[in-house]
């Protein structure tokens, strides 16, 4: 039977109390995730962390959990590394390209630490255009362009395949702020890094990139288990596609905690958050400048009456968890498939 609205709200103990609305950050941790997560940590601890029932155990959940991100992000398998966040996603892309300092990244005005501090890191000239004129920026030295999916600023779509189509220059996506809330064609990219502790609500410590054309991809940071095979001076015969990127060890815990999030997930998900959405938008531009365009993704941004941390923290007392944009002057609100009616109602009374 698919899940009811009723059945998948009912799986999130944080919502019996509060108007959770920050899934960007952070999204709810469900029941059947926490459970995977300690009966997974009991197997380590009354059997301990080695031998080989152990390492094939969570290696093939490795594997697993590598096949249910590809299918999150419409990619096949071979194409997707396992990494912990979005920030390493992107630190990964980034240093393997060996860019040099004549070499030019496009990026926008709109974009996180997560991915601009890996450009900065890059060595290359990195140019901020505005969210609408990143086509506009691009030269005959743009090497790459790095732009998010949405940006987590305003919520607005900076149009990634638009700009892919229109540019043809390599292009990686910071996908934080769509996978779990939007469909995903993470191939119609060259590269596409995700978190799955935002909207995917799985643990900390998980992440995926999707990479087109992984053997064009230096290696910078090879991992033990990202490795076919190793000599005792060192050199090594990297696995075949992304797997090659993956991050260091991934214990059990977290991979079977990610399995169950996934599983969760309704097919329903992404017309109820666009719907939730839609509703907190309509509403808060009632009173509100609102900076999110319509039909984007879960994310709406607005300016509040007010300093957006005091309102913020205003919000927090009165069980409405929501965040500001440091420097922006704005807040975020974060509409999932878990997203009521009833919490937007006390977000927009508790805005008094």
């Amino acid at each position: 039977m698919p899940l009811t609205f009723d059945e998948a709200r009912a799986a999130f103990p944080v919502l019996e109390h509060f108007a959770y609305l920050n899934a960007g950050t952070n999204g709810p941790l469900a029941r059947p995730t926490v459970e995977a997560i300690v009966a997974e940590q009991l197997i380590d601890l009354t059997q301990g962390r080695g031998g080989e029932p152990y390492f094939s155990r969570v290696l093939g959940m490795r594997d697993e959990a590598r096949a249910r991100l590809a299918a999150v992000l419409s990619v096949a398998p071979e194409h997707v590394a396992l990494t912990r966040s979005t920030t390493e996603s992107c630190n990964i892309v980034l240093a393997g390209l060996d860019l040099r300092p004549d070499d030019e990244i496009v990026t926008s005005g709109v974009e996180h630490f997560g991915l601009l501090g890996a450009l900065q890191a890059s060595g290359a000239r990195v140019v901020a255009a505005p969210a609408d004129k990143i086509v506009e920026a691009v030269t005959d030295r743009t090497r790459l362009i790095a732009i998010s999916h949405i940006s987590w600023v305003t919520g607005n779509s900076l149009e990634p395949e638009r700009v892919k189509d229109e540019t043809g220059r390599p292009i990686l996506v910071d996908g934080a702020q769509s996978a779990g809330t939007i469909p995903v064609d993470a191939s119609k990219f060259d590269f596409y890094a995700v978190s799955c502790q935002k909207w995917l609500c799985g643990p900390d410590g998980t992440g995926a990139l999707f990479v087109a054309d992984p053997e064009a991809l230096r290696i910078v940071f090879p991992s033990y288990f990202a490795q076919a095979e190793h000599q005792p001076d060192g050199s090594y015969v990297p696995r075949e596609g992304a797997q090659r990127f993956d991050t260091g060890w991934i214990g059990g815990p977290a991979l079977a905690g990610l399995k169950a999030a996934l599983d969760l997930a309704p097919d329903w998900r992404f017309d109820r958050s666009a719907e939730m959405a839609a509703r907190c938008r309509e509403a808060l531009a009632e009173r509100f400048e609102v900076i999110t365009k319509p039909a984007q993704a879960g994310l709406v941004s607005f300016r509040p009456n007010g300093d957006p941390a005091e309102v913020v923290e205003h919000l927090r007392e009165q069980d409405v968890i929501v965040r500001e944009i440091p420097a922006k002057n704005l807040i975020r609100v974060s509409c999932g498939y878990w997203t009521s009616e009833e919490d937007l109602d006390r977000l927009l009374t508790a805005l008094g």
